[in-house]
């Protein structure tokens, strides 16, 4: 969410208590309903938000969904095209929620069907609270009847923010959101936007697919604006997250900021590499019809998606930090490790993972690929190492020798 969208609710925020307080005082909703299997590996796709904000259209959307599909980004793993805040703009007489009829003029459906004729999935946000963040219409009140809309419109995909929520329960109101989501009638991923305030760790493995960890991210290096954080400050605050992420229910550190200029190619790919480290959603957030050769190399490295995406479901750890030089290491399928040594320091460093981190006897011998170079190094015993750039990362996959 912007940070002058935060700004707003915050003022507004009597108001969306005084708006939402009635009606959810007490409310509490048994999920009767599994919760559906949509999430086995961590979604790929594309969001709106982190480029274009509310600058969104029915155009727009059609533009990267056929980027998508021709850039090589959907052969590499990417589905869904996730329209943000600020699409809908009322509510009609029966409350049934409306797209802006100056930007979306063929409606939602018919953007759907686009998106899946390129074979793609479709997602689309809304927001627990009276309003959304940019002050559309929220679901606050109208989750069943919402849930029942974006299923005729072949929805696969929500985005449910916490704007304007006043003293809504958390976990309460996203329940009722994934139990309208369960008896829509469609299968739906339910993305949980709240920000890692409420422990979604604790409730959201049952009620969605993902959770955000942290406020927003912003496309900088290191610091912070209001409530966003730059990638390195967002990473430190998933130390401690990973034994709650898994198949089906993943932490969520926010959305890619690959090719939107903020940080160098060696910056964003550290970004990726440490993003595919900690089992995260991989959403693309840049204009996918406008990538220039390095961004379309990042967001497709095939070899870092695998990690990312391994069936095991392990997110990765931090096991080693020692100023400004850190060693984080992912277990995966089948026995084998993924590693990133990462330089977050201004001058080249020598670096070495050694065997003991993974687990590991020194004299065991193992293939190692770095997975930016593509090299490969056959029986390698007790470490492997290398000089790591400033702000760069070397990432290998480990297979031990049987």
């Amino acid at each position: 969410m912007h940070p002058l969208f935060r700004h707003a609710a915050q003022a507004l925020a009597l108001l969306g208590c005084l708006a939402a307080a009635p009606a959810h005082a007490h409310e509490t909703l048994k999920l009767d309903a599994a919760k559906p299997n949509l999430a086995p590996t961590p979604p790929m796709g594309w969001n709106s938000w982190n480029k274009f904000a509310c600058n969104v259209s029915e155009q727009l959307i059609r533009q990267q969904a056929d980027a998508m599909a021709a850039s090589g980004m959907k052969d590499a793993g990417y589905q869904y095209i996730v329209i943000d805040d600020c699409w809908q703009k009322s509510r009609d007489a029966d409350g049934n929620i409306q797209a802006d009829p100056e930007r979306f003029p063929s409606g939602i459906k018919a953007l759907a069907d686009y998106v899946h004729s390129k074979g793609l999935k479709f997602g689309l946000y809304s927001d627990a609270g009276s309003l959304t963040c940019g002050g559309r219409p929220g679901s606050a009140g109208h989750e069943f009847q919402d849930a029942r809309q974006y299923a005729k419109w072949g929805v696969d995909y929500l985005k449910y923010d916490w704007c304007h929520t006043g003293t809504r329960n958390a976990e309460a109101a996203y329940t009722i959101m994934a139990k309208a989501l369960r008896e829509s009638g469609r299968d739906i991923v339910l993305s949980i936007c709240e920000w890692g305030t409420a422990n979604p760790e604790r409730w959201g493995p049952t009620t969605g697919h993902l959770w955000r960890t942290t406020g927003d991210i912003y496309d900088a290096w290191e610091g912070q604006k209001d409530w966003s954080h730059g990638m390195t400050n967002i990473l430190d605050m998933q130390v401690e997250r990973a034994a709650h992420a898994g198949p089906n229910g993943w932490n969520d550190p926010d959305m890619l900021e690959v090719g939107n200029g903020g940080m160098t190619t060696t910056e964003y790919e550290s970004h990726f590499s440490l993003w595919a480290m900690l089992a995260a959603p991989l959403i693309a957030g840049n204009d996918l019809s406008r990538m220039d050769a390095d961004t379309v190399r990042i967001l497709t490295n095939k070899d870092v998606i695998a990690v990312d995406q391994d069936p095991l479901g392990k997110q990765g750890r931090r096991m080693l930090k020692e100023g400004d030089l850190e060693v984080w290491v992912r277990p995966l399928q089948g026995g084998e490790f993924a590693a990133v040594l990462f330089n977050r320091g201004k001058t080249p460093a020598d670096m070495k993972l050694k065997w003991d981190r993974l687990g590991l006897a020194t004299e065991q011998k193992a293939d190692v690929k770095d997975l930016w170079s593509k090299k490969v190094t056959k029986g390698v015993s007790g470490s492997y190492g290398g000089k790591v750039a400033p702000h760069g990362v070397i990432m290998v996959r480990v297979t031990p020798q049987r």
